[in-house]
């Protein structure tokens, strides 16, 4: 039988041979202005400089990039956050995934740690966009093989892509943050009742019981009307577990919600820190005595508070992506990072 090297190099190899074949080079990652603390943390964990790049506007408010090494067949990871200013967010990392296209790189994964217009995931109402759709889309169109994020705000959104997608989730370090609290009597409050699956599996991993809030959401304002509590929370340590704190609106109502039913304490714990509008007012004067979050968003001072603890994603991305690059089981990079606990 011909060994494989000699199978590889004979023409009209078959799919499989040719997928044993296909390799990249040396793993880069670059950065777009969005979070590059985080990309410098992956960077460290994973032990190789950051990408050099340069990502700027003109004075027409044109986004420019500019790769500043080689980067043919190189296996490359992206990382940029759709926050705040989101738009300008989205179109760096299409233009910096078009322009590693156009310099040969081997692979382009977008790393999307938050995945900006996921909420506008399906027509709701009549004559109204689906953006996540539009969005995946131009970063399948720009040159990306395949996405790696962190929990989308709704998990069909993988759907949406043209490429395979690996959704990560940093719940479990959140759960572990607070299962070495060691609260007394706790119960995981879902706000609203589809996140409810959400926070049932975090309860299930600090040993809590669960309580839902029924609500309505009214209209396009950021405002909910609170209908009813499902369950107890009377004399509990009560978390409030979310995906993403927009305005805060719904985290400070649940939380006025369970004092009013009885909750000992109140925290809350939150993957997205989006903190837009009135937010950190809001968090700041809340009865919540901790809200805890990750690294997903970049936090200006602005947006930081004396009762907030941001834990950091970049183990769990780091592991990911070299797991990624080498071809290793990516479920396996929970165990390698549970007990990366990372304050910031």
């Amino acid at each position: 039988m011909p060994d494989l090297g000699e199978r590889l190099r004979r023409p009209g190899r078959g799919a499989e041979d040719q997928a044993v074949s296909r390799h990249y080079d040396q793993l880069t990652i670059f950065s777009g202005n969005s979070n590059p603390e985080l990309t410098d943390e992956i960077c460290h964990y994973i032990g190789i400089p950051r990408g050099r790049a340069e990502v700027i506007k003109f004075s027409n408010d044109n986004t420019f990039v500019r790769i500043l090494e080689s980067v043919r067949e190189n296996d490359v990871f992206v990382v940029q956050s759709f926050a705040a200013p989101i738009n300008d967010a989205i179109m760096e990392l299409l233009i910096l995934m078009d322009t590693l296209k156009r310099s040969s790189a081997g692979r382009i994964t977008a790393v999307i740690p938050y995945f900006g217009y996921g909420r506008t995931d399906k027509k709701d109402q009549p004559r109204v966009p689906i953006t996540a759709r539009l969005v995946a889309k131009l970063i399948g169109v720009s040159g990306a093989d395949r996405v790696l994020t962190l929990d989308l705000h709704a998990g069909q959104i993988q759907g949406f892509f043209d490429v395979p997608v690996d959704e990560m989730s940093a719940m479990p370090l959140i759960a572990n943050y607070f299962a070495q609290k060691r609260l007394t009597n706790p119960v995981v409050v879902s706000p609203d009742l589809g996140n409810t699956k959400r926070a049932r599996n975090f309860a299930e991993a600090i040993d809590a019981s669960l309580a839902i809030i029924e609500k309505r959401r009214l209209g396009n304002e950021d405002r909910s009307e609170v209908l009813n509590l499902i369950g107890s929370v009377e004399g509990q340590s009560a978390v409030i577990v979310d995906d993403e704190i927009d305005t805060g609106g719904s985290i400070v109502q649940a939380a006025d919600v369970c004092l009013a039913n009885g909750a000992a304490e109140v925290y809350a714990a939150s993957i997205h820190p989006v903190f837009s509008g009135p937010a950190i007012e809001r968090l700041r004067h809340s009865a919540l005595r901790e809200v805890v979050v990750t690294n997903s968003i970049a936090l200006p001072p602005e947006k930081r508070f004396p009762n907030l603890t941001v834990l950091s994603v970049a183990p769990l991305l780091g592991e990911t992506i070299q797991r990624i690059h080498t071809g290793a089981s990516v479920s396996a990079a929970y165990r390698a990072t549970e007990a990366a606990v990372v304050t910031r």
